[in-house]
């Protein structure tokens, strides 16, 4: 998005210097100095207004002092998150069933949920599901874990046109249903989640330590405290406990009495369960591994026999102790450290509200033993590091504006007077986010950085013209007559910016939602900025900008 602001800038900059004044050239013989209709009725309300305020001038300063306040007031009321969600028309249920469960019963206990679903909720036109891995790997999933993606009917012939009263009347199902977990996405969201904080949720809280089952019950206490908070929403811990397993215990003395070590028995093994590599076969330039398996899916480990060292075959269950037993289900690990992690969507509240809450109701009832940590990724992490970038890049550019503005105008007082129009650009865009009751997020703070730019551009536009008219007027006729005569151009500046954007505050389809922030912050801002700007500039560059007259 930046480089195509940049680029549509540079484009814009050389067509108006080389191609709009050879155009202008060929069309325009004989330029006339009137006003329009709609001009000569915003000066006769302007001019009244302009000169009254030189007249109450404090009193002018004092309404921008509680105006700036006020600002302070709803930013700080403001609720701050990464991305607004977006509606994408679909939904994908994530559903985990034990992790013990096999193949057959997955695919029935899915066809159940499935069933089940489309019998309660009618606007479900069809369902389409995928349990475990994709066939090239890039989605790695348990045979317990289901991705459901529901296609809905048009919104016409729903019932209630409500995604989130949709959602409840699937949760009031999944509920019935004994044994599984589930959480709701979307898929484009899903994707876009897994890939920049690799899980699905708009929060994931990670606890580090060492041992796996102290961290289930680290998870477990989280998950509670996490459920109880207000705003949290399909909280999911994965089942981290349940799989089957064949422990081995080697009995060294018997071993030793036929002659056998581990490796023959690992060997045998490896070959029982997954096959030993015998061979090759070439076929021209094609290899293919001869690899020999024992039929180990008919057969228990116990059933095994083993060759001692004089020929007589002994039964694996005499060395070998088999002990059925269960574990976990996968150990993760991030930066060579173990962790759970537990996942959360946001309802109802702001990302930064809730993981503030979420942070403190922890702390009081979560004891974490020495060694163990606990972090909060997910949308929030990326809106941190977002605001963290944000809160470096926007003051150097604010700097560099402010050397422009100098280098421009040769003067601090005039390039101050000209930056003054950023707070008052601020105070329409944050009271518009308030006053609809908005996030801030990365698509508003775009919307604020585009407002400053427009604000400034009006600035310029006006103290430019009142230095012209200062070199053969006085300063008290030049503020007037400037400003009279730079109204049309602030007005075009601001009506035109504003209006393209109007369809973006009004649209409904796919995308809005993250369209409305962005235009909402300019359009606001740019009603407070450029009704503040025309009457306070004047006033300021009065006041603070010494007439050529005097000086002399």
């Amino acid at each position: 998005m930046a480089l195509s602001i940049v680029f549509t800038l540079a484009s814009s900059i050389l067509f108006a210097l080389f191609v709009i004044p050879t155009v202008a050239s060929f069309f325009i013989r004989k330029p006339k100095h009137e006003d329009t209709w709609m001009m000569k009725k915003l000066l006769a309300l302007y001019e009244p207004v302009l000169k009254g305020s030189f007249r109450i001038e404090k009193a002018i300063y004092g309404v921008l002092a509680l105006l700036l306040a006020g600002t302070f007031y709803a930013f700080g009321h403001i609720g701050k998150t990464f991305m607004p969600t977006m509606d994408e028309g679909n939904i994908v249920i994530g559903i985990e069933s034990p992790p013990s469960i096999n193949i057959p019963a997955g695919i029935a206990l899915n066809t159940q949920i499935q069933r089940k679903l489309m019998a309660a909720v009618p606007e479900i036109e069809s369902i389409i599901a995928r349990s475990g891995s994709d066939e090239i790997g890039l989605d790695p999933m348990g045979l317990n874990d289901t991705d459901t993606f529901l296609v809905f009917k048009p919104k016409s012939e729903w019932r209630k046109a409500d995604v989130e009263w949709l959602k409840e009347q699937m949760r009031q199902v999944l509920d019935s249903i004994q044994g599984i977990e589930y959480s709701f996405t979307q898929p484009i969201e899903m994707r876009t989640s897994e890939m920049l904080t690799g899980s699905r949720g708009d929060v994931v809280i990670k606890i580090f330590g060492e041992d796996v089952e102290e961290l289930n019950r680290l998870g477990t206490l989280v998950k509670r405290v996490v459920e109880k908070t207000d705003g949290s929403q399909d909280v999911y811990m994965r089942q981290n406990e349940g799989v089957a397993y064949q422990e081995l215990r080697f009995n060294d003395e018997k071993m030793g009495s036929y002659g056998l070590d581990k490796a023959d028995v690992a060997h045998l093994l490896k070959a029982a369960v997954s096959g030993v590599e015998a061979g090759t076969i070439y076929e021209g330039m094609k290899q293919f591994p001869i690899v020999v398996r024992g039929d180990y899916l008919r057969k228990n480990l116990d059933e095994l026999y083993l060759v001692g060292s004089t020929g007589e075959p002994i039964a694996l269950k005499e060395v070998v102790q088999i002990v059925r037993s269960s574990g976990p289900v996968e150990i993760k690990h991030e930066h060579a450290r173990r962790f759970v992690s537990i996942q959360t969507n946001v309802t109802g509240t702001d990302l930064v509200s809730f993981v503030e809450n979420l942070k403190a109701n922890i702390a009081d009832e979560v004891k974490l033993p020495t060694g163990y940590s606990i972090t909060y990724g997910g949308q929030f992490k990326n809106q941190q590091a977002t605001m963290q970038r944000l809160s470096i890049v926007v003051p150097i550019a604010l700097v560099l504006i402010f050397m422009i503005l100098y280098m421009t105008f040769r003067s601090l007082v005039q390039s101050a007077i000209i930056f003054t129009t950023i707070p008052l650009a601020l105070v329409g865009g944050i009271f518009g986010l308030y006053l609809t009751n908005s996030y801030l997020s990365v698509p508003a703070s775009v919307g604020f950085i585009a407002l400053l730019g427009i604000a400034v551009l009006n600035g310029v536009v006006m103290i430019s013209y009142f230095n012209e008219l200062a070199q053969k007027l006085p300063i008290s006729q030049v503020v007037i007559e400037g400003a009279r005569r730079r109204l049309r151009p602030v007005m075009m500046t601001a009506s035109i910016a504003a209006l393209a954007l109007v369809p973006m505050l009004f649209a409904t389809g796919p995308g809005s939602e993250i369209q409305k922030p962005l235009a909402i912050v300019v359009i606001c801002g740019l009603i407070t900025s450029t009704a503040l700007t025309l009457i306070l500039l004047p006033l300021l560059y009065r006041r603070f900008v010494k007439d050529r007259n005097e000086t002399e």
